[in-house]
């Protein structure tokens, strides 16, 4: 069975063909940051313009590098939710359209839910990465979302706790704005941290309480502007550095912390981390330190699949499929994950 894979919940268009719910044919990723590089940050009106001008020559490229046509597609899935809620509506507004004309089945997707289940898909010529049994503690962290969940199988979970307010991989972003480093800021920031002395600034660790699975990263944020805020003079490059390396030490102490407190809390041994999040080098390298610890199996997809893509959403509406969903033109986009 031949999916094709449709995600706009934010700022990327990932379009992919995925065959029998695991192989990739092609997948293709649209970035925008050249748009919103220039605002530190998404800008919402701009990111779903952008999608509406890209999603069929993507689409197109997608079919192409699988080397099939639109009528070898046996079904269609679609990020539903959660995300910004104009970007969602053009993927999905697309997977309806062409469902209706072409008489192919779609199925809305939750995406959030698909980062983890990345970790299960094989390209072609790569290597035979293992993965875990069902089911598993999985932490999804990127720039819109950090939680924590625990999948039982390709279809079902259950949420363990999430943020209170910001995501962690926003508050990486809103950092290198205040610090003038650029967007997206994740990657800066992990680059400069390497040459920086995470013990610089000893910020606290918004660890809400002993055996939480909530996070909270606002305050976070904040520690890092009033401390800006406190010098008296310009920052130099090497404290710009070791700002980096200090906040990013914090919110990597609590995304390990809190990963340990929910396996502990479960008793399972199986670890997935994915969303952008985690191509972060320094949370690798601490969970691998953690996992080899307590003796836990940990999976972290490879990075242009932490991101966000088509095939995982490919993926989940295989077996959604196999379970009998449907979407229908009535479907809507989903903005808040309370609400999938």
């Amino acid at each position: 069975m031949l999916i094709l894979g449709i995600e706009s919940s934010c700022d990327d268009t990932g379009v992919s063909v995925v065959e029998d719910g695991f192989l990739i044919r092609s997948s293709v990723v649209s970035s925008q940051d050249f748009i919103h590089s220039r605002y530190g940050g998404v800008v919402p009106e701009l990111a779903s313009r952008r999608h509406i001008e890209v999603i069929i020559p993507i689409v197109e490229e997608a079919l192409r590098g699988a080397g099939v046509i639109l009528d070898d597609i046996d079904a269609i899935g679609v990020t539903q939710g959660p995300g910004l809620v104009g970007s969602i509506l053009v993927g999905l507004s697309f997977a309806k359209a062409v469902s209706y004309v072409k008489g192919i089945p779609f199925v809305g997707v939750n995406h959030v839910v698909s980062h983890p289940l990345a970790v299960f898909l094989k390209e072609k010529g790569g290597d035979n990465r293992g993965v875990p049994d069902f089911p598993f503690v999985a932490l999804v962290v990127s720039g819109g979302h950090t939680v924590l969940l625990l999948v039982e199988d390709y279809t079902r979970h259950r949420t363990l706790g999430q943020t209170r307010d910001d995501a962690c991989g926003e508050a990486f972003d809103k950092v290198a704005k205040l610090l003038g480093l650029g967007y997206p800021g994740g990657a800066i920031i992990d680059r400069l941290a390497r040459e920086g002395d995470p013990e610089y600034i000893e910020f606290t660790r918004p660890y809400i309480s002993h055996g939480s699975l909530e996070f909270s990263f606002s305050g976070l944020k904040t520690a890092v502007l009033n401390y800006v805020r406190k010098q008296d003079r310009p920052l130099t490059e090497e404290t710009v550095r070791n700002i980096s390396a200090s906040f990013q030490e914090a919110c990597v102490d609590v995304l390990v912390k809190k990963c340990e407190w929910a396996i502990e809390g479960t008793g399972l041994g199986d670890l997935v981390v994915s969303g952008g999040v985690s191509c972060n080098s320094r949370l690798r390298r601490r969970l691998g330190e953690m996992a080899e610890k307590k003796g836990i199996n940990l999976f972290i997809p490879p990075p242009h699949l932490c991101t966000d893509n088509g095939a995982m959403i490919a993926l989940s509406a295989y077996h959604l499929l196999r379970e009998g969903k449907r979407g229908d033109l009535t479907m809507n986009a989903i903005p808040t994950w309370e609400d999938l």
